[in-house]
């Protein structure tokens, strides 16, 4: 099969690779019908996630068709169309039992960082009764893609860390496809202010379009003082990260308004200084989270309903062959517009 291989920082080739075998009793085979690019796996490529080690087929997202399945499966046969949850859990060791699937002692986020991913034309899902979703007929499958990971790590990660509540103010600081899923999702709880923050004006306006009530371009250096001027001086209930570099968190830092929070989104590969001179006496709470998915059932209902549509975030489509050109087009957001991108296979 074709699969895209990490070969160390900086380098990745679409190469044909083993089709994936049944290895244990709860396993199934996914003929990836759709897949996509995350941020994350451009922070693997920075070499920013050490788990993450050359030869690695990447990708953690996308839908398909169930090929096999392992003699310990019982929810899913053959035929069977299926979302591909990008955290895989056993359901039963004490972290599952918790709710922190992403802590899953022998799952967790494992696809496309410690084994074979989706951005091939094949998949290995372990734990696949508590992995996957079924697909209703039907369903928008580009849509459900969107269910694999942004959605609802810009949800749990953004909205119920950062404690989003009817009339509060938020800020969202980076306006990339983890940051308008934020966007997209605060608004379930109907706050006040939602304030989008980053370089961008492309991305700004989208934005806007989406259900920003100010946008904010940061490259001047006055991100600060305007959020100030539309908060009345006080700041942000939530502050939310969704970029992952060191300037981001601290613009946080600055904006995050006494008894707020900070909730952490985005991957960091280098560390970030904590402002504690300042932050000391504020009633502030600092939040990070791996996605659990724990909310991709309700996520399901939301987009089957029509109350949220996850296609407003798609911008580009391509193929599997040309999946490089598609890491080009995504890695470079700012000159092509990208958001997210479709590659089927």
């Amino acid at each position: 099969m074709k699969a895209l291989v990490y070969q160390g920082p900086g380098l990745k080739a679409l190469e044909e690779r083993p089709k994936p075998e049944i290895r244990d009793a709860g396993d199934a085979v996914v003929r990836v019908t759709r897949t996509t690019i995350c941020g994350t796996d451009l922070h693997i490529l920075k070499g920013d996630v050490a788990t993450c080690a050359p030869g690695r087929v990447l990708g953690h997202e996308g839908v398909g068709v169930i090929e096999s399945v392992g003699a310990g499966v019982t929810s899913f046969k053959p035929g069977d169309h299926v979302l591909i949850s990008c955290i895989t859990a056993c359901g039963r060791c004490d972290y599952c039992r918790r709710g922190m699937y992403s802590h899953c002692t022998t799952g967790g986020w494992i696809l496309g960082n410690t084994i074979d991913g989706t951005q091939a034309e094949y998949v290995r899902i372990p734990h696949a009764d508590t992995s996957l979703y079924p697909i209703p007929a039907g369903a928008d499958e580009e849509a459900l893609v969107m269910l694999s990971d942004i959605l609802p790590t810009g949800f749990e990660c953004g909205v119920l860390n950062g404690k989003v509540a009817p009339g509060s103010s938020v800020a969202i600081v980076g306006a990339g496809p983890i940051g308008l899923a934020t966007l997209l999702t605060a608004q379930f709880y109907s706050p006040a202010e939602i304030i989008m923050i980053d370089l961008d004006d492309n991305r700004l306006a989208v934005a806007k379009r989406f259900g920003a009530t100010h946008v904010v371009n940061s490259a001047d250096g006055g991100a600060v003082a305007a959020v100030k001027a539309i908060t009345e001086g006080r700041g942000v209930d939530a502050a939310i990260e969704a970029v992952g570099i060191p300037a981001t968190f601290e613009l946080c830092e600055q904006i995050v308004a006494p008894g707020g929070v900070i909730a952490n989104i985005g991957v960091h590969g280098a560390k970030v200084d904590l402002h504690l001179e300042t932050l000391w006496s504020q009633n502030i709470s600092i939040t990070t989270r791996l996605v659990d998915t724990v909310s991709t059932p309700m996520l399901l209902k939301t987009v089957r309903g029509g109350k949220i549509d996850p296609t407003r975030l798609i911008t580009h489509r391509f193929t599997l062959d040309t999946i490089l050109e598609a890491y080009d087009v995504f890695g470079r957001a700012a000159e092509t517009k990208a958001l997210k991108v479709i590659i089927a296979a």
